[in-house]
Parts: structure tokens; sequence; C-alpha cells
């Protein structure tokens, strides 16, 4: 076959790259120009998926039906001031002097309907005029929020773990009810002992209540552990509840047969236990850290009943033998063995026992969530109502970046894979973002960056939260998937 084509010709090029101009980057150095002509900029463009979540909730109408404030309040309404120092603790700054920092923040005035915040002697005032019972009401909101959240979220648990712990507020003022006890990183200071239980399964604060520098005495734990399962979504069936050596007394193991619940809290030393654990039957303990391991039924001097304990012992190496060195925590000594001995009304294998009892751990991983990042330590004022009202507001700050994470977790993800964020990192991934408010035709919107790297989980959590309805059985689930253990 002959062609005629012009054997010279030379085939068409391919394109080798994109047709678009590739972009130059941004040249900033020392000659850079900047002014403050910008209007309507925040930092705080994570602030939005709050205010929906609250919003669609009925979060305003928990807190006017629930909390009974005397006092008018002239620059804002009594529910924009509480939810304007929940949002100052959500954002970072949790104390009252701090927030004028945020007086013209344009995402925080928007939300709370305002020029600018009022100033900082106007929240102290508001602060002060709060009655003690306030506390309670606040706890009160936080419950029915609880069964809002679970119910949008579709959070479907049937079982809960309960951690029960204390911790240590330092105090270095005069403020009422400060007492010298227990305080190992500042011997000899004045403190308080908060009381706070949080749910495991969630990481949801519970309950709790700002406490003096006394230690919690029986009847204090038992209320305690009442209020906590008045908290528990109707669902819930079963809970296990779990305390360290603080909550072993006769009133918490009565509170929790009372309520129905399963328990196992770890034992304090006494001479009848170290009589009846020397006397015991000890076998290896391979499946647990322990060079040995036993159970026995022992009823302490002023219990109603016998029950379940049981024991690992640890061989002390010979030099730390007949040693003052001080008791650790959850362990006592004798001349030859350390013990860390347990009370359960559970049938499980004692490794088994142990290793569930273990996983408590996380709580006072949450405890220092809420000490450090949610403000909790930081007291208003040496007046203990104060102190006590502001401790359920920071508490509450603390449970929105649960209930966010709720409704932000994936599809088809369960208790064991749901991975907590603790409010710190939260604040860098989801809350401190760049944003432009913007008003147009009667209509207010917020612009992010088109490089913002979690767009499709801010957007996905956008979408969730915008469906939350409520209708006459309640709020409808916003995910398909409940979330189970």
């Amino acid at each position: 076959m002959v062609s005629n084509g012009n054997q010279a010709t030379l085939a068409s090029r391919i394109n080798q790259g994109v047709g678009t101009d590739i972009p130059k980057p941004n040249r900033i150095g020392a000659s850079t120009p900047f002014d403050f002509e910008a209007r309507n900029l925040t930092a705080y463009g994570g602030l939005l998926p709050v205010a929906t979540m609250l919003e669609n909730l009925g979060f305003q109408q928990l807190v006017e039906e629930t909390v009974t404030v005397r006092r008018q309040t002239r620059s804002m309404p009594m529910f924009r001031f509480i939810v304007g120092m929940i949002l100052a603790c959500y954002v970072g700054f949790s104390r009252l002097n701090h927030l004028r920092f945020l007086k013209s923040e344009p995402m925080l005035t928007g939300i709370l309907r305002v020029a600018q915040l009022p100033p900082q002697c106007t929240f102290w005032r508001f602060l002060a005029s709060l009655h003690l019972g306030v506390a309670r009401q606040l706890l009160t909101v936080q419950w029915r929020m609880r069964e809002r959240v679970w119910a949008a979220a579709n959070v479907q648990l049937a079982e809960v773990t309960v951690d029960t712990d204390t911790t240590v507020h330092t105090l270095f003022g005069n403020q009422m009810g400060g007492r010298k006890g227990y305080n190992p990183k500042n011997k000899g200071k004045k403190s308080y002992q908060p009381i706070l239980s949080f749910i495991a399964e969630t990481r949801e604060y519970a309950a709790g209540a700002l406490r003096t520098g006394d230690r919690p005495s029986g009847q204090q734990i038992a209320e305690h552990l009442e209020s906590v399962a008045k908290g528990l979504p109707a669902g819930v069936k079963v809970v296990y509840a779990r305390a360290d050596s603080g909550f072993y007394c006769w009133q918490a193991v009565e509170a929790y047969e009372k309520l129905k619940w399963r328990f196992i809290v770890v034992a304090r030393k006494t001479a009848r236990m170290v009589d009846e654990l020397q006397s015991a039957k000890w076998k290896l303990s391979p499946r647990t850290d322990a060079d040995g391991q036993c159970e026995f039924i022992y009823q302490p001097e002023g219990w109603g009943k016998p029950y379940r304990f049981l024991a690992l012992r640890y061989e002390k190496p010979p030099e730390s033998k007949d040693s003052d060195k001080p008791e650790q925590y959850q362990l006592f000594d004798t001349p030859e063995y350390t013990y860390r001995v347990f009370v359960t009304d559970l049938e499980d294998p004692l490794h088994t026992l142990v290793l569930f009892y273990n996983q408590r751990a996380a709580a006072e991983n949450l405890i220092k969530e809420a000490n450090n990042d949610a403000g909790l330590t930081a007291h208003p004022s040496n007046r203990w109502m104060m102190n006590a009202n502001w401790f359920q507001i920071a508490m509450l700050a603390y449970n929105l970046n649960c209930w966010l994470q709720l409704f932000s977790r994936e599809q088809n993800v369960t208790v064991e894979t749901m991975k907590h964020t603790t409010l710190a990192t939260a604040r860098l991934r989801f809350l401190f973002l760049a944003a432009r408010i913007w008003r147009h035709a009667g209509r207010v919107g917020v612009s992010y960056s088109d490089h913002y790297q979690e767009k499709g989980t801010f957007q996905q959590l956008m979408e969730r939260l915008r469906k939350v309805v409520r209708g006459p059985d309640g709020f409808a689930p916003v995910l398909s998937a409940p979330l189970r253990a």
C-alpha cells in the first residue's frame, strides 16, 4: 500500500503539563505591609458547631427552665451570661479577668448577640449573685443535655462503666473550705478535694461537686453515687463501677448494692486484712504482673455481709525489705511483700477483673484534662458558692467537647474503637480556625480557608448538627449506625 502523505510530517505533541498557571508562593518578609482595616475576622471559627449544637438541642430552654436566678441583669440575659462563661472556658480563657481578651471577638459576640462583652466586674458580680443551689441546677442541665445528645447522636449503650475518683486542688489563698489534708505534691498546703465520676465509654463527666480539703465521708460518697445514677440516661440497664481505695467503706458498697451496680474497689490496709492475707492460700499468677494471687471471702469490721476479695502480691527485692519508704498508690506493704487487694461482687476470673480495673487509669487522664484544659482549678474567688458554681460551668465546657465527638464519629465505630480527642487537641484541630464573618442582603455567614485540612470532618459535623430536630417523641437520631459496645 502506497501512502501519499508527507513523510516529513511530525507527529502532534502531547500536552506535558496542566494548562492552568502554577500559583506562586506568598512571599512574606520584613518589608511586607500590614494594616488593621479588615473587619469581622475571627480566630475562633470552630465555635459555629458548638453554637449549632446548643441551639438545636434547646440548651437555652433547659437553662431558663432549670436555673433560678433572682438577679435582674441588664447588659445580657441570664442565659447569655452562663453561655459566655462556658464558651470562654471552652476556648481556653478559664479566668474571669481573661474575658477582656474576648471583649470584641466577633464570633463570641455574635453567638451572644451583643455588640461587645460586659467588663470583667459584671461577670464577677453575676457569678457572685448565684446561690449555692445553682451548682446542682447546672448539673441537672448537663443530665438532661446528655439524654438529648445520646438520642440525637444515636448512642445506645445498655451497659456503662462509671469511674469515680477524687483530685486535689492546691490553694494558695484564703479560699473558704480549704483544708490541710491529703496533698502529696504540696504537703502542708490547704486544698480542695473535688469528687468526680466519668462514663468510661463516652468519656463524659457524669456528676461531681466541689468539696473541702477533708477526706470524703461514707455518707458523702453514697450521696455522690446516687447523683450519678440520676444523671444516667434511661436506656442504661447495667452499670459497672470502679473506684480506688478512697472509696473503700461500707457506705459506698451499700450504695452500690442499693443501686444494683456491679463494682470493684481497691481495699485499704488494716490489721485484720493483713492477717487474712498471710493465712490465705497463694498460687502463682501467670496471667498478671504479680508473683502470686489468691481470693477469699471476707467481711470487714462494720460491714453488713462478707464479699469476695482478690489479692495480688509482689515480692520485695532484698535491699528494699524493712525500708521506711512510703506506701505506693493502691498498694500496701508488709516486710516481705507488697499487696494489691480488691473487693468485688463480680464473678469473673481474677486476671480478667484486674485487667478490667486497670482500665480505670483513663479516668485519671480525664481529670487531668478537666484540670488543665477546662480550667477546673481556676477558682475565681475566695467565696465557696462562686467556686462551687464555677466548678459545674468548667465541667459543662469539658462535656461540650465530648458531645461534639459523639456527633462527629464515624458511622461504623464502636466503643472499643472510638478514640478520644482531648480538649487541648480539639482546640488546635477544630476550634482555632481563622474565618471571616460576612453580611449580604440581610444574611450573615462565615467563610473559612480553602486550605483547612479538616474540611471534610467539619462539613460532616455541621450537616449532622443542622439535622438535629426535636419531634413529638424526642430527638430523632442523625446517625444511622448506633454506638454500642
